[in-house]
């Protein structure tokens, strides 16, 4: 199951995991949109290959139920869950925004990344694995100005992924987060429309150039995503990945060097990690 999947990248990773052989339900609030990706996918897959679509709100605990429900009878189960579905939220200084925007995109990117976790779950234990992929992005890891609802709300799904990860640890479900890079799709767009009056000069000008440029490639971060979702990956969890700048490919010949240590995580920088002898 992939949410947001009727464009962008949530389509490039249906695509990824359809070629690889998945049966594959999408979800998105948008139905005209859904259907043209479903058949978009469709035509793609093999005659023996399931794809379904169904419009959901993911920051709607009844719909996300419904969707995870809708596989499972779908599938008979659930072993991917690839929590796509975000938004960047209203833009300019914190103060000026409007508050029910900023709430908004709270209740997208966080909340419907863990009302989908909850309703897939219980399936994924009955079956004694499952693979979670939930997207984060730049704006976990580093400030946002103007831009703090999708930051704050991208830094506790990544914080969400490390606690989830460590609860299932026993369980056969790995959990783990995307970074796919700085990718020309509509959020792009829509920075780009605000202009810098609202998301500031510096970072609207960066924008400018990477849709110029062309940005990260989709596949590259939906290949990620497969190989997270893929028996590949098996015991890698708890860790945020960069699609761009990670080697992932190589991962599991590293497992040993990952266990037990904090690499791919966010943690909170002290003096000495910094060669200071203070603090």
């Amino acid at each position: 199951m992939v949410t947001g999947a009727s464009q962008g990248f949530g389509l490039a990773v249906a695509e990824a995991l359809v070629a690889e052989g998945a049966d594959v339900m999408i979800c998105a609030r948008g139905e005209e949109a859904l259907d043209a990706a479903v058949a978009s996918l469709s035509s793609t897959a093999t005659p023996d290959r399931r794809i379904h679509g169904a419009v959901a709100d993911v920051s709607s605990a009844d719909d996300a139920e419904r969707v995870v429900q809708a596989a499972v009878d779908s599938f008979g189960g659930l072993d991917i869950l690839v929590n796509n579905a975000g938004v960047y939220g209203p833009m300019g200084p914190t103060e000026d925004v409007d508050w029910a925007e900023w709430v908004r995109a709270v209740e997208i990117n966080l909340m419907g990344t863990v009302l989908c976790c909850r309703a897939a779950l219980p399936h994924m234990k009955t079956a004694g694995r499952g693979k979670i992929v939930n997207l984060s992005g730049g704006g976990a890891t580093a400030p946002l100005p103007r831009m703090s609802a999708y930051a704050a709300s991208k830094a506790a799904v990544v914080r969400f992924t490390e606690t989830l990860a460590e609860e299932l640890r026993h369980d056969g479900i790995d959990v783990n987060a995307v970074a796919p890079g700085a990718l020309n799709t509509r959020l792009l767009d829509e920075v780009l429309k605000a202009g810098p009056d609202r998301v500031g000069a510096d970072f609207y000008d960066r924008s400018l150039k990477q849709k110029e440029d062309g940005g990260a490639p989709l596949a590259r971060g939906a290949a990620l995503c497969v190989f997270l979702a893929s028996a590949a990956s098996d015991g890698l969890t708890g860790r945020l990945l960069s699609a761009v700048w990670d080697p992932w490919e190589d991962m599991p010949d590293r497992a040993a060097q990952l266990e037990g240590t904090d690499i791919y995580t966010l943690r909170r920088i002290v003096p000495k990690d910094r060669g200071q002898a203070w603090g």
